[in-house]
C-alpha cells in the first residue's frame, strides 16, 4: 500500500530552495496552506516566484511572506487587499504578472495535462498580450484572435484540503476547493496539508476531488485560523 504521509510541514517542505517557483492553493484566505506558509517563513526561503490567485492580506496568508520579503515575483489574478504588496510593486521591489483568473486556472490545467501552451481570447488587445504571440483561429463559425499562454512550470504545488488519506487522495470542503485541485495536479512535487488524515480506503471514492497519484507528500496540519478577509454580518432583529 502506497503511503505518502510525512510527519509535519518541516518534513514536507524538504527540498524547497531559494529562487524556486511555488504554487499556493486558495482563494483569498479560503483554503490556503497555513502551516506550510508558516514553515517557509521559518526556513527563510527567498526569491520565491509565487503562483497564487491572490497575495493574501497584510498580516496573513502570502502577505506574511511579502512582509519578510521572501517573494521575488507574484503571478496572480487579484491582489487588491494587501498594502505591503502595493508598496513593493510600486517601488519596484516586487515583480508582478497579472493574469485573468480563467487564464490562471487554465495554465495550471495545461501543466497538469502536459500541454506546453493554450490559446485564449482573454487578454487580446490589452497589456496582458504584450510580448506574447497572437494567432487567428476559426471556432464555432467565428474567426478571431487568440493569445498564446504557456503552461506553468512550478517546482512545488502546496495545497490545503479538508480530508486526505495516507495514499494522498484529497477532499476539499465547499469553496475551499477553489484553485486547490488544479494546482495539486500541476506541480512537479505536490504537498498537501489536511485537517483530517485517515487511513487509505476510508474516503468514499465518489467524493474524492484529487486522486493520490498527483500528491507526493501529505501531512495533518494544526491550529488553522481560517480567517475571513472582510466579515460582513446583518444585525439581528
Amino acid at each position: 500500500m502506497i503511503n505518502r504521509v510525512v510527519k509535519n510541514a518541516e518534513e514536507a517542505l524538504k527540498g524547497v530552495k531559494d529562487n524556486q517557483t511555488i504554487m499556493f492553493g486558495g482563494f483569498g484566505l479560503c483554503g490556503i496552506p497555513e502551516n506550510s506558509i508558516t514553515q517557509l517563513i521559518k526556513m527563510g526561503t527567498k526569491g520565491i516566484t509565487a503562483i497564487s490567485n491572490n497575495a493574501g492580506v497584510d498580516d496573513f496568508g502570502l502577505g506574511l511572506l511579502l512582509q519578510t520579503k521572501q517573494i521575488k515575483k507574484m503571478i496572480s489574478s487579484y491582489v487588491g487587499e494587501n498594502d505591503e504588496f502595493e508598496r513593493q510593486m510600486l517601488s519596484g521591489e516586487l515583480e508582478v504578472e497579472l493574469i485573468p483568473q480563467g487564464t490562471l486556472a487554465t495554465r495550471c490545467l495545461a501543466a497538469a495535462y502536459g500541454m506546453p501552451v493554450i490559446y485564449t481570447p482573454a487578454g487580446v488587445g490589452t497589456e496582458v498580450s504584450i510580448g506574447k504571440e497572437v494567432r487567428r483561429f476559426a471556432f464555432n463559425g467565428e474567426e478571431k484572435e487568440y493569445l498564446m499562454e504557456k503552461a506553468f512550470e512550478a517546482d512545488f504545488a502546496i495545497v490545503k484540503a479538508w480530508k486526505g488519506d495516507t495514499a494522498g487522495n484529497l477532499i476539499f470542503k465547499s469553496t475551499a476547493r477553489n484553485f486547490n485541485p488544479m494546482m495539486a495536479m500541476a506541480g512537479k512535487i505536490t504537498i498537501a496539508e489536511v485537517e483530517q488524515l485517515v487511513p487509505a480506503g476510508q474516503l468514499d471514492p465518489d467524493h474524492i476531488h484529487t486522486p493520490g497519484i498527483y500528491v507526493h507528500r501529505i501531512f495533518q496540519g494544526e491550529n488553522y485560523e481560517k480567517r475571513i478577509e472582510q466579515r460582513t454580518v446583518r444585525k439581528r432583529n
